[in-house]
């Protein structure tokens, strides 16, 4: 693969000093030897020897021709290995494309013909699947220091600021698979970024979302860039997850929106020491207010909530200590980013008016790789002339500049002429004692053309009863907004980042 000229003009890089990720794996090698670097359930890993083979993987990888231009996938789970090809990929200039293991094998397919990968590396318990997707070679993940123990060490590769970083696949379910194309400037922009934010070479993070995941990447590249610990999860599991807090002395994580609900609910949460965390980040999703305030009063050090895409552009953070009347919000714009409110016409509306949230910030990816028409349809133009992303959400300023959110505009409900977002009937039945999960979708109606309906997760033990629910979330609720009728499920389904699949809630009522 070849760099592709950008479809989304982002902000110049010029002038600014390019954060060369595979450059700094190998300086840390040498300015923290004996410190750890990556830590997984089976072994760690110094710095000394994270770098020895990082650089010996990326020497393999050159021996097979792979370098600028080249794109290499993986189909794996978090481990230290799985970390080791990431870094060493980047070392050898070539572009990383870790695919989403939740996907279906032909949508894999799909996503590896897409990017041409010829090289595969592939946790053992995906090898299978991996098989069958086409790429020239399939290296177990597992061998992959018996695969790269003769290869002469590299040096990282010199890399330009456009030269591709990552490719992430957004979809895949249906039709053509979608990759995000990062470059190195994008990625160079949020190391920096999350430096402001606290991460450096005293953190610990624990990474607990998949590497396929750009919420994964967006403190796991940061924190080893500047020399810091990463502590890797498999699969996240609760108890698992504090253990590993309180045995490493965790200092930051990245969570979504469930894992805080999980977390929280754990009946042995507060007998873990977590007195090490200075601060939580969460992103994906929404994190609800009544949430916030249970993790705040329980859990050591600041929350830090961030909103935005993995195509870039959008960025607005929230921070909770400094913002407790806020928590109902997405916060304020980031330094350097640049957030407005369009109409359905693409005319940009006034503070405090509703509309669709669009971004522009110094982290905007490429465009979606081979896809000019879809990247197209993701760029507003401002009356500046400048590149903003579309995010699809919807929402509004308030009064002091806080963004807040109200739905994805796809699934914003109609009824009867009247917008309702299902964000603030949500909100109302979080409220309820006896709810533990809401997801509200839209099902058809004969009178109104569609209608709200609320699906809620009781909490255990709780004597909930779905239409005392209905009533008693209506009796709050503004007579255009209110629920045809509550149905209680077990659980609600979610994709492996966490964040509610609503289509598939959706599909049983419409057909």
């Amino acid at each position: 693969m070849t760099a592709p000229a950008p479809l989304i003009r982002a902000p110049g890089f010029a002038g600014e000093e390019l954060v060369d990720f595979g450059a700094r794996i190998a300086a840390n090698a040498v300015a923290f030897p004996d410190k750890p670097a990556v830590v997984d359930e089976d072994r760690t890993l110094t710095w000394r020897e994270f770098g020895a083979l990082v650089a010996r993987i990326a020497g393999r990888l050159a021996a097979a021709g792979v370098g600028r231009g080249d794109n290499v996938a993986s189909l794996a789970e978090n481990s230290a290995a799985h970390v080791a090809l990431y870094a060493a990929v980047l070392s050898a200039g070539a572009c990383m494309v870790p695919l989403p293991f939740s996907a279906t094998p032909d949508a894999l397919r799909r996503m590896r013909d897409d990017s041409g990968a010829r090289l595969l590396f592939a946790s053992p318990g995906r090898l299978e699947t991996a098989n069958g997707l086409g790429a020239e070679q399939v290296v177990d993940l597992a061998a992959i220091e018996e695969w790269s123990k003769d290869a002469v060490p590299l040096a990282p590769a010199a890399v330009r600021p456009e030269d591709p970083f990552n490719i992430i696949y957004s979809s895949g379910t249906t039709g053509t698979p979608k990759g995000i194309v990062h470059q190195h400037f994008f990625r160079s922009r949020q190391i920096r970024r999350f430096a402001t934010l606290g991460i450096g070479p005293d953190s610990t993070i624990l990474v607990s979302t998949p590497l396929y995941s750009n919420t994964t990447l967006v403190v796991l590249l940061p924190t080893l860039a500047w020399g810091g610990t990463v502590v890797t999860m498999g699969r996240f599991d609760t108890k698992k997850f504090l253990a590993l807090s309180q045995r490493h002395r965790v200092t930051e994580a990245m969570l979504v929106p469930v894992q805080y609900m999980r977390l929280m609910d754990e009946p042995e949460f507060d007998r873990f020491d977590l007195s090490s965390y200075r601060c939580k980040f969460s992103t994906s999703a929404p994190l609800p207010g009544p949430l916030i305030e249970r993790v705040m009063a329980r859990w050591p050090g600041n929350l830090l909530e961030v909103y935005g895409m993995t195509e870039g552009g959008i960025s607005t953070l929230l921070d909770c200590a400094a913002h407790p009347t806020k928590w109902d919000t997405a916060g304020l714009p980031s330094a350097g980013a640049d957030v407005r409110i369009i109409d359905e016409h693409g005319n940009q509306l006034p503070p405090g008016a509703f509309g669709e949230i669009v971004g522009r910030s110094g982290a905007m990816m490429q465009g979606y790789f081979n896809a000019p028409d879809k990247t197209a349809e993701m760029v507003w133009r401002s009356p500046e002339g400048d590149d903003f992303i579309r995010s699809g959400d919807m929402g509004r300023f308030d009064e002091d500049g806080f963004l807040q959110l109200l739905d994805r505009k796809k699934d914003m409900i109609i009824s009867g002429g009247f917008n309702i977002y299902a964000a603030d009937l949500e909100a109302v039945l979080r409220r309820h004692p006896d709810v533990a999960d809401v997801a509200v979708i839209a099902i058809p109606s004969r009178e109104w053309g569609e209608t709200p309906l609320g699906l809620v997760v009781p909490k255990p033990g709780a004597a909930a009863d779905a239409q005392a629910i209905r009533d008693w979330a209506n009796g709050q609720l503004g007579k255009t907004q209110r629920l045809s009728a509550v149905e209680l499920r077990d659980d609600l389904p979610r994709s492996e980042i966490g964040k509610i699949l609503k289509r598939e809630l959706r599909a049983v009522y419409w057909g």
